[in-house]
């Protein structure tokens, strides 16, 4: 069987309040979830920011390698630019090995390409220049299919014109946040169809599916199409075979 723990990003991002539990009990559920990525040999775990620092002591108690995403400007991707990053500066002052930012792709549509641009390359930059993985959630539910494919070719293109070749490799494009609201029951994480058209447009750059992978064959699909991460709250499920049973 493929290892496919080693692509696998663990992930809890309900806040206390929406799953309607205190912040103890939503700390607990993530060092359950550390364990179980520790115990799986899973890559990472993916939190909010405000549980960054305590799962962070956390993993460095345990003396272990699985890494530790955040996620920034999340799930919206509205914040300005200076929130953005204000927010990742804490998250790596706190420990985070890797930033999702979600971009702001409601400015994409509008076509204010500056702004989005603008927090494109000023993040990236932070997270790079301290040794950090940045990927870019672009949130595909939200956008059609030419829209998928024309801001994965810009994501790409101002990759390409700011930053070193050997830095590409840490810059992802990404799915889904899980937490679009979409209507007709159409799916709001990654599909195959979209999956698809974002490797095709993101001139090489790495690729993480997040949401909708249900199931060992997805997965092993995904990483046959050419994804190198896939985000998910049931890894455990997915590496023992069973259906996921989760919405993300």
């Amino acid at each position: 069987m493929m290892q496919l723990q080693k692509y696998l990003d663990s992930t809890y991002l309900k806040t206390p309040q929406q799953a309607a539990i205190t912040k103890e009990e939503t700390l607990s559920i993530l060092k359950n979830l550390t364990d179980e990525a520790i115990e799986n040999h899973i890559f990472a775990v993916m939190i909010r920011p405000d549980f960054v620092k305590e799962i962070r002591n956390y993993l460095d108690s345990k003396n272990v390698d699985v890494k530790l995403g955040t996620v920034i400007g999340f799930p919206e991707g509205t914040f300005a630019e200076n929130e953005k990053l204000e927010e990742a500066e804490k998250a790596i002052s706190d420990g985070a090995d890797e930033l999702d930012f979600v971009i702001n792709y409601e400015a994409f549509k509008k076509g204010n390409l500056d702004l989005v641009k603008s927090e494109f390359i000023n993040c990236t930059s932070l997270a790079l220049k301290n040794d950090k993985i940045a990927k870019w959630i672009i949130e595909i539910a939200a956008l059609n299919n030419e829209q998928i494919a024309d801001l994965c070719q810009k994501i790409s293109t101002w990759a390409k014109e700011n930053f070193e070749e050997n830095l590409l490799q840490n810059i992802f494009i990404k799915s889904s946040t899980g937490f679009y609201k979409t209507e007709n029951g159409k799916p709001n994480g990654a599909t195959f169809e979209g999956i698809k058209i974002i490797l095709e447009n993101s001139g090489g750059l790495p690729i993480k599916a997040a949401g909708g992978v249900k199931t060992y064959e997805d997965a092993v699909e995904m990483i046959n199409l050419g994804v190198k991460r896939i985000g998910t709250s049931s890894a455990k499920a997915l590496l023992e075979n069973q259906k996921s049973e989760e919405n993300y």
